[in-house]
């Protein structure tokens, strides 16, 4: 039989829905269930063959027990030594080289020290920084945000250098991008599941919360084709097998704005029903297609092997020229 683990945190609707869709399915070989774990010992087997990992990100211990269990072959999704890894400037250079939209966007130092450090810990940092390079590179308005972070924690918005100045200022050790504002007359997110189902949504984040998948635009084909095909290069390159996008259009180009989301919004009061549901059958479908798949246990005890123990997919290719 095998065990597929929900891991989460204070969600209330989706890792329950999840859990009760795979074993609603009444399969002989596969069933689910919530995590339950304590201390883990070196040489732990983690009974479940596929984890899909909700909360890692927040807590330290998980993260690590992941680690392991991935290391004895459970399937973790999405996987954690890639997310360890990973943050969004290198997300938004990556797309660059594949051909996928993004807008300008600038690294920056953290404005105070980091923890520990001190003037001469950033001995290589010039100084003062090129800021007059760096506005006319971007321009404004612009949005500054952490270069890992989610939730939209510590973003502003930003339209002269004098507000840039007081919100870099707020921004504490924290490291920062500075990123081209895009005026968009289409916004979208997407659902990629297994780096090959794609669900897309109009969706307008300026409304309230409670309206923002109530879009005054409906996409074309060619559009909904274009998107598809950005989501499953980038997810592919990334190695993400759970992850939301999303991307502005302007001027009929449509940038992407944020896609390192490994553990994205699912719940049902958020995403609406129709959306919900789709999300939550097709994670169900796709857990018990991994389950089945087997464990995965890495070929060599490197860490290129624990970023991709299967090897399953193909390299990633840069997207088409529109």
């Amino acid at each position: 039989m095998k065990l597929i683990g929900l891991l989460f945190g204070m969600e209330q609707s989706f890792p329950p829905a999840v859990v009760e869709r795979i074993n609603s399915m009444h399969l002989d070989d596969v069933r689910a269930e919530f995590v339950k774990t304590g201390g883990i010992t070196m040489d732990e087997i983690c009974k479940y063959d596929v984890i899909l990992d909700r909360i890692s990100q927040d807590i330290p211990f998980y993260r690590a027990m992941l680690k392991v269990a991935a290391l004895n072959g459970t399937r973790v999704i999405n996987n954690p030594f890639w997310w360890s890894a990973d943050d969004k400037f290198f997300n938004y250079t990556l797309a660059n080289k594949l051909g996928v939209p993004v807008p300008k966007t600038v690294l920056l130092p953290t404005k105070d020290h980091p923890p520990e450090t001190t003037s001469q810990s950033m001995r290589n940092l010039i100084y003062p920084l090129n800021w007059e390079e760096i506005f006319e590179y971007i321009g404004f308005p612009a949005f500054l945000k952490p270069f890992d972070g989610g939730g939209w924690k510590h973003v502003y918005k930003v339209n002269s250098p004098q507000e840039f100045y007081e919100a870099y200022d707020k921004t504490g050790s924290i490291c920062m991008t500075l990123q081209s504002s895009v005026e968009f007359t289409e916004y979208y997110r997407c659902y990629c599941i297994g780096k090959k189902h794609v669900r897309i949504m109009p969706y307008e984040p300026r409304n309230p919360h409670h309206l923002r998948y109530v879009a005054g635009f409906t996409p074309t084909p060619e559009r909904l084709k274009q998107l598809e095909e950005y989501c499953i290069t980038l997810c592919t390159a990334l190695s993400y097998d759970f992850n939301t996008l999303e991307f502005a259009v302007q001027d009929d180009i449509p940038y992407a704005i944020d896609f390192m989301n490994a553990a994205p919004d699912a719940e049902r009061t958020s995403v609406q029903e129709d959306n919900f549901e789709w999300v939550l059958d097709t994670t169900a479908k796709y857990l018990v297609e991994v389950a089945r798949a087997g464990r995965a246990v890495p070929t060599e005890y490197a860490w290129s092997s624990m970023m991709n123990p299967s090897a399953a997919g193909d390299a990633p290719k840069k997207a088409k020229k529109k």
